[in-house]
């Protein structure tokens, strides 16, 4: 899978049967090539008798660049090199699904995902990509902000609502992405709306705000904490519209999918977008594998969150007293230990 694929309107069935190719079968090989981990890590954290190896090297998988998860895996792999013995390695990847396979089959030591994501990976539930098949050794560390919906239209397209999307072109985020599931719930559950009923990109965040300023799709979905840069990139060069949720389609996505929550990006986030936009949002977390060393993940939760003050994105969210609010799945031995 490469940031190229681009994949068109198909129906629910056979989508998610490819999330579980793309996000959960076979990880090796897919994330960039630029950042991708080279496999001489490839034992580390497996038998518990690294964590005090000053030669440990800690397989980080993130997100598309464009996004939030790859920046802020930035930020922290230089508070752990800082402070720890520890090295990381941080990929650019297709995000949550992408990244719970790689954990599930341990090409990855800690990676970033949604708090949804990780409930349906671990209980083998809500998505076909996990139905009877969960990811047993998916363990949680620490929740961290909310992602918000970024639902970005052209202003000359005229959408207008998530119904007005029918018959159009819309990239609903990288394939096998968190933000695709999220894009392919909310057009259900509020507009009605499948793949059927519209042309499906998928890129990623880079590539989806690309397609918007060169008139390629008329909306796309992205799933962020604000500012999302690739969206702040593309408001700079370009004009944009962030579709608003009203409250009635707000509840009816939470009716739908109970880890939704009601959401806002302020004015003044991104150029030209001067008023409030009503959406809504899940939640970031840090997850691990359950057989990595417990001394380790100790020692990087307690690294990461006394100097979250070195943090410089999602301040106002990411500290120790709110780590464990909306944790979907069971916590890593040693995030326990820190935690609790």
């Amino acid at each position: 899978m490469t940031d190229d694929q681009i994949h068109h309107g198909t129906d629910r069935r056979n989508l998610l049967k490819g999330l579980a190719a793309a996000g959960v079968i076979g990880m090796a090989g897919c994330t960039d090539d630029d950042n991708g981990d080279d496999g001489d890590a490839g034992d580390n954290g497996d038998n518990g008798d690294n964590g005090d190896d000053e030669t440990a090297v800690i397989r980080w998988h993130a997100g598309g660049t464009g996004g939030t998860y790859y920046p802020l895996s930035g930020e922290f792999e230089g508070i752990i090199e800082d402070t720890t013995n520890y090295n990381v390695e941080v990929s650019s990847t297709g995000a949550s699904v992408e990244n719970v396979g790689s954990l599930g089959n341990g090409d990855a030591d800690f990676a970033l995902i949604q708090n949804d994501i990780a409930y349906f990976a671990a209980n083998g539930t809500g998505l076909e990509a996990f139905e009877g098949d969960p990811i047993e050794n998916l363990r949680g560390v620490a929740t961290l902000y909310p992602e918000t919906i970024h639902i970005i239209t052209r202003p000359d397209a005229n959408i207008e609502s998530l119904a007005d999307l029918e018959g159009e072109r819309v990239n609903t985020g990288d394939l096998g992405s968190g933000t695709q599931v999220n894009a392919l719930q909310i057009l259900e559950s509020v507009a009605g709306l499948t793949t059927d009923d519209f042309d499906e990109q998928n890129t990623d965040f880079t590539q989806a705000a690309d397609q918007i300023r060169d008139g390629d799709v008329e909306a796309a979905f992205v799933v962020g904490g604000w500012p999302v840069g690739a969206v702040e990139e593309l408001a700079t060069t370009s004009d944009i519209d962030i579709l608003s949720l009203t409250d009635d389609e707000r509840e009816a996505a939470r009716e739908d999918a109970s880890w939704f929550a009601d959401d806002t990006i302020p004015g003044g986030t991104y150029e030209g977008v001067d008023e409030d936009t009503p959406t809504v949002s899940v939640q970031a977390m840090i997850a691990t594998r359950e057989e990595y060393d417990a001394d380790i993940v100790e020692g990087i939760s307690e690294a990461l969150f006394e100097n979250v003050d070195q943090l410089s994105i999602k301040t106002d969210f990411i500290n120790r007293d709110s780590a464990q609010e909306g944790m979907s799945i069971d916590l890593h031995e040693g995030a326990a230990r820190y935690f609790e």
